[in-house]
């Protein structure tokens, strides 16, 4: 967790519209950076595991409400590369939750027609988890709702590096120009191939970087930083970051379109 996002004000509602209202216009694809358990956890004096429980309740309220608000795609940032480094006794917690989670949610997030994608380095993981994220994937393949991709032993740095050696090999094999590398190439080596950018990024616990979280795809991405720490990020938090990020003039480098 070490490069620099973007510092904004807390997010509010419109002017007119109650708190923790959303515009009516969300999003298409919101990323998260779920940041906070630990603090929240001692801030109350409980051990940081109950900070990472409480966290997947979060999740839970995320997803419903990512789906309430007509987002097509939300990406939680659950587990970075540099993450392997923490004690491992909260490493074996954090695989135990998420093992859990999908033991108990998965059903239901097939039955509100959640498609599961993951995004991260796959070799090198334990066969259990391994196959905990492959039957998450499989099983809501041919979902047509909200598309919830988890970012999971992912950094974006390793993700570059990884698309960049696989058009280098696609180069040195004859199947690809060099010349025909641009943006778009780049894009489909990625590990978010077919998935679009990212309009709005959350980063909860107010921390402002963005810690190697989809470093190439969030280049024009709207950063909003909000004070809650991950475990108490609830609906009107989101709405109100939906509100913020409605607020701001998208120029992706041209002139504003609200002059005048």
């Amino acid at each position: 967790m070490t490069s620099d996002g973007q510092t904004v004000a807390r997010p509010g509602p419109g002017p007119g519209a109650p708190a923790g209202a959303a515009s009516c216009r969300a999003p298409g694809h919101v990323a998260i950076i779920m940041d906070g358990n630990g603090r929240w956890a001692a801030r109350r004096g409980l051990p940081r595991v109950e900070g990472h429980r409480r966290g997947v309740e979060a999740v839970r309220r995320a997803v419903r409400s990512a789906i309430e608000l007509g987002i097509r795609y939300l990406t939680i940032y659950s587990f970075s590369s540099e993450n392997w480094r923490r004690p491992p006794s909260e490493v074996s917690d954090l695989m135990g939750l998420l093992k859990l989670f999908v033991r108990r949610d998965l059903s239901d997030l097939h039955a509100s027609n959640v498609r599961i994608r993951i995004i991260g380095e796959r070799e090198g993981l334990s066969p259990d988890i391994a196959g905990v994220l492959r039957e998450a994937e499989e099983r809501t393949r041919a979902n047509t709702g909200l598309t919830l991709v988890v970012a999971f032993n992912y950094g974006g740095r390793q993700e570059i590096l990884s698309a960049v050696r696989r058009l280098a090999a696609a180069c040195a094999e004859g199947r690809l120009a060099p010349e025909a590398i641009d943006a778009e190439a780049m894009a489909r080596a990625l590990d978010t191939a077919g998935i679009p950018d990212p309009d709005l990024v959350i980063r909860t616990s107010g921390e402002q970087r963005l810690s190697n979280f989809l470093t190439w795809q969030t280049a024009y991405s709207e950063y909003v930083i909000v004070p809650e720490f991950w475990p108490d990020f609830d609906h009107a938090a989101f709405a109100a970051a939906i509100d913020e990020y409605h607020r701001r003039d998208r120029r992706f480098g041209g002139l504003s379109q609200k002059a005048g």
